[in-house]
């Protein structure tokens, strides 16, 4: 091993110590660049994993070649084709183009939504709550305009949750698309001395800057894996606690609302499709990892606070609303175009992130919390009305009704699971345009 390979091996232990080797279980080949193992599961009886089987010199009669549609990973020769039907970087069909509608159909379709919205209940008011975990932080002169408004959605939160009485003790509490786990954290903060309290926190994506490592009190567990391939039941340490569930979330973009909705009420998994070991990733410094006769059993789900964000990122495949849609005589079709209008509530008044917009309390970069400022489709524009003549002010309102629509579809599919839900105002439009909260409790 060349001297900056040893030094970069070296470094992986922090202290200048040699790793020991990969993780019991896991691939044997050492990542120069991030100055460890790979920690892929690995086939029984197997040193490497399938993407480091050729580096590390581990030979058997089949041969990996590059991805075609991205070239970073590798697949099996003889299991290309049905690689390309599943592999993430593949094209992805597009939902209904508002700007490829004649005039006389999109009037149509406005004069369609204003019909099915006829009479359901807006999102309740006042409800802009607050609490005293997050006053003090609210206080601080330091705070930037960003971190002021994310504690105020979340000082709300954390109201809902309190007014609730979620707050307690002897609960899980599962953020979905929890990014660097700050709500978790506050949620934390507002529980004071409660006991057997557990964080399980699911985030896919690679994210910097975490808080739950820091947290003392309470034991915090994170996940690196999608909402559509969890299976609650099958978590290790929900087993062996068995403590109620309360799903929370804040900014859950689009359809990642309608996965987190399946996985708590209906234990929404897809074991038959894909290897347990490709599906769920723990954090392999604590106990109790999975394995295949793990026992199982439904986790209680006590309550569901989720901020929602970004509808025109849901998608027909995964929406719990589907029953609703179709009593109104509306199908895949009218979602599509509905899901695309639905970005005319914020585009009008979107802008541009400021360099000190990104920063929290603390100074430090805010990634994976601005849903509600950089995600705009390329619908979100005056040309998409096809010269109906109307002012921004209609067409946000049009798309506040799509939202609308879409959110009592989930309302719908939980009242249909006995849950009581609702949509609630958590905060002002100037603290986030992504402003709606959806609740559901048990029946009483």
């Amino acid at each position: 091993m060349d001297t900056q390979a040893g030094q970069e091996q070296r470094d992986s232990c922090g202290d200048g110590r040699l790793p020991s080797g990969p993780l019991p279980g896991r691939c044997g080949y050492f990542v120069q660049r991030k100055r460890r193992y790979c920690k892929m599961i690995v086939s029984e009886g197997k040193k490497f994993c399938g993407e480091h089987a050729e580096n590390g010199e581990e030979t058997n009669d089949r041969r990996r070649i590059p991805c075609p549609l991205d070239p970073k990973h590798t697949v099996y020769e003889d299991q290309l084709q049905k690689h390309l039907k599943k592999c993430n970087s593949r094209e992805k069909p597009q939902p209904g183009n508002l700007s490829s509608l004649p005039k006389e159909e999109l009037q149509k379709l406005i004069e369609t939504l204003l019909r099915v919205t006829d009479g359901l209940d807006p999102p309740l008011p006042d409800r802009k709550l607050c609490h005293a975990a997050v006053q003090e932080a609210l206080n601080d002169p330091a705070n930037g305009d960003s971190a002021s408004k994310h504690l105020r959605q979340q000082g709300s939160i954390l109201g809902h949750l309190d007014r609730l009485g979620m707050l307690g003790s002897c609960r899980c509490f599962v953020e979905f698309g929890a990014g660097r786990g700050k709500l978790s954290h506050w949620v934390n903060c507002a529980l004071e001395n409660n006991d057997n309290v557990h964080f399980l926190l699911v985030e896919r994506a690679t994210t910097r800057f975490k808080v739950d490592g820091k947290q003392r009190k309470s034991s915090f567990e994170r996940l690196h894996i999608d909402i559509e391939h969890l299976c609650l039941d099958r978590v290790p340490s929900l087993v062996q606690k068995q403590l109620p569930v309360i799903g929370i979330g804040k900014h859950l973009c689009g359809a990642g609302t309608d996965l987190a909705l399946r996985c708590l009420l209906q234990n929404f998994c897809n074991l038959e499709k894909e290897p347990q070991s490709k599906r769920l990733r723990i954090d392999p410094t604590l106990p109790g990892e999975y394995t295949g006769d793990q026992p199982t059993r439904p986790c209680p789900v006590e309550g569901i606070v989720i901020a929602l964000c970004c509808h025109h990122r849901c998608d027909w495949h995964h929406y719990v609303g589907k029953d609703f849609f179709q009593k109104l005589g509306l199908g895949q079709r009218e979602f599509g175009l509905f899901q695309r209008m639905s970005s005319w509530a914020t585009c009008g008044t979107r802008r541009p992130i400021q360099d000190d917009d990104n920063t929290d309390e603390k100074g430090e970069i805010d990634d994976g919390e601005q849903h509600d400022v950089d995600q705009r489709p390329t619908d979100c524009n005056s040309e998409a009305a096809q010269g109906l003549s109307m002012s921004v002010e209609e067409r946000e309102n049009l798309g506040h009704l799509c939202k609308l629509l879409i959110d009592h579809g989930r309302l719908d599919y939980l009242n249909s699971l006995g849950y009581r839900a609702s949509l609630e105002y958590y905060t002002e439009p100037e603290v986030s345009l992504e402003n709606v909260l959806l609740i559901a409790v048990p029946p009483l």
